[in-house]
């Protein structure tokens, strides 16, 4: 289909989806989030998709919500449309998803790189969530997977100062998972998404909605969800390649069954 806001590529079981709106930094407006789930559910449905891979500009990753779109809004519209609520099926992916970040990640861009399953970012990355400065809050999550990412201390700070937190930092803070040059990042970031898809689907599905299910449940309750899907995979086809593969000293060939 045609793309407005996006640009959508598939390359060695990946899927790359680029944000396109370079005029206003890939602001997010309500047409940019459809065209994204769109393209995510082509992305889910696809076979040969093994991951998907979420990524901006060299200048900007998203620098925001679109505030020309949200400014004339009331308490009733944005109520009963549930404003926002479209952008959370981008966290709902079952396919892992991960975020290329380079230059700015600011407002509902750096909420959209949260989605994201892990973050690689660009030496020149800014992350903040500046609702305050606007007299609103984060709407897509920031408070809550900010915290969950770098602690209250930071991510307070953080959402009552607006302060951006750089490449670096986040690395520290555990925000992100590596940094890499603007030149390197990309075809980095491609590089760790084509390792994944050549795993067995259905592990790296497993292993995603088990690490989630970790910031839901009390370790209890994680361990015996983690150990009763390590007993259902035994029933793939993929657990006897992998393991016999390994016994063999050759590579495993996955065949997601």
């Amino acid at each position: 289909m045609q793309w407005d806001t996006i640009l959508l590529e598939k390359r060695n079981g990946v899927g790359l989806i680029t944000l396109n709106r370079p005029k206003s930094l890939n602001a997010l407006n309500t047409q940019l989030i459809r065209e994204m789930n769109l393209a995510l559910d082509q992305l889910e449905q696809d076979p040969e998709i093994g991951c998907i891979v979420l990524t901006g500009s060299e200048k900007a990753f998203a620098a925001g919500a679109d505030i020309k779109e949200m400014v004339e809004l009331n308490f009733p519209n944005i109520y009963f449309d549930d404003f926002f609520t479209l952008a959370d099926r981008i966290a709902q992916r079952r396919k892992p998803l991960i975020a290329a970040v380079s230059g700015y990640a600011l407002g509902g861009g750096c909420e959209l790189a949260l989605m994201c399953d892990f973050i690689y970012c660009a030496e020149n990355a800014k992350f903040a969530l500046p609702e305050v400065t606007l007299g609103v809050l984060p709407g897509i999550g920031g408070t809550q997977r900010l915290t969950l990412a770098v602690g209250k201390a930071k991510a307070m700070e953080m959402c009552l100062t607006a302060r951006q937190m750089g490449a670096q930092e986040a690395e520290h803070s555990g925000l992100v998972a590596r940094v890499f040059s603007q030149q390197e990042l990309l075809e980095q970031t491609l590089q760790a998404a084509e390792k994944i898809a050549e795993k067995s689907l259905t592990a790296v599905m497993m292993i995603k909605e088990s690490i989630n299910r970790a910031f839901e449940v009390s370790l209890a309750e994680g361990l015996r969800f983690e150990r009763r899907t390590f007993h259902s995979i035994f029933a793939t086809l993929d657990q006897k390649e992998g393991m016999w593969a390994f016994i063999e000293k050759r590579p495993a060939k996955f065949t997601n069954q």
